[in-house]
């Protein structure tokens, strides 16, 4: 079974910074795609990036610039560095993955496997 745990979340002043981390386990880490989405109160989840077996990254509109996703097959950890934090970054930031590999999406629906969550939260 799949397992996603996110960590590193919590309360930054904007222009701060936060390192998100994704430990997974259950599977070869390696061959499958990871994704970050968020969720803020009363919106729709929405993909942040995404990085794919060969460490190609692939970001939304609303981060790119800002945030940077990185890999470390090592250790089976996905990474979310985010800098220049804005108060509209608040949300729920969740890791997510796919069920086949070598496959790559932006599409939260091509997602089958998800983490618990960790808030993030920009005071202005």
């Amino acid at each position: 079974q799949v397992q996603l745990v996110e960590s590193g979340g919590g309360l930054v002043q904007a222009g701060g910074s936060l390192r998100l981390s994704c430990a997974a386990s259950g599977r070869t880490f390696s061959t499958y795609s990871m994704g970050w989405f968020r969720q803020a109160p009363g919106k729709e989840r929405e993909f942040v990036g995404a990085i794919t077996w060969t460490s190609n990254a692939y970001y939304g509109d609303s981060v790119k610039g800002r945030f940077t996703i990185s890999r470390d097959n090592a250790k089976n950890t996905v990474y979310l560095q985010m800098n220049s934090l804005k108060p509209e970054d608040t949300a729920v930031y969740y890791c997510a993955t796919n069920g086949r590999p070598y496959y790559f999406s932006k599409l939260r629906d091509a997602y089958d496997y998800w983490g618990q969550g960790t808030q993030v939260t920009v005071s202005s």
